[in-house]
């Protein structure tokens, strides 16, 4: 596979991270503005920011946790050479899971249907690392 086509769901989820930190960013900016909280109430990582800051802002967080393993995963395949189709399309399917999961997190934050999401694509995930393990470790 091309770097381009595998690095694009990479750089997809990067830009889904970096537009959920900015959105979360500007609201925490406007709520302070705003007087909605003042800053020694969330100073040390406090939780006293409004309902829909806190929400774009955890929706940011949880950007950096399991997609960590995601941006691991696709550097050593590329590196190994491990970085086929099957990998391109299952990076797709996770991306595209990880992005409904933000969705849900932002909108409705319906915890039912972004628990699905989120499992949905740890399994993705898992299946992914499971096969680059093998194929590294049977080679």
């Amino acid at each position: 596979m091309s770097i381009q086509a595998v690095l694009l769901p990479l750089f997809v989820l990067v830009l889904l991270t970096f537009v959920l930190g900015f959105w979360a960013a500007y609201l925490r900016v406007q709520a302070v503005r705003n007087r909605e909280v003042h800053p020694r109430d969330v100073a040390l990582r406090e939780p006293n920011w409004p309902p829909r800051v806190l929400k774009i802002a955890y929706a940011f967080q949880n950007q950096l946790e399991l997609p960590l393993l995601f941006y691991v995963l696709t550097i050593l395949a590329w590196i190994t050479k491990q970085a086929d189709l099957l990998f391109v399309v299952l990076a797709w399917i996770f991306v595209v899971l990880r992005i409904l999961h933000a969705g849900v997190h932002v909108t409705s934050n319906h915890l039912g249907k972004r628990a699905i999401l989120f499992i949905a694509g740890a399994v993705v995930l898992a299946v992914m690392w499971l096969i680059f393990a093998l194929r590294i470790l049977l080679a």
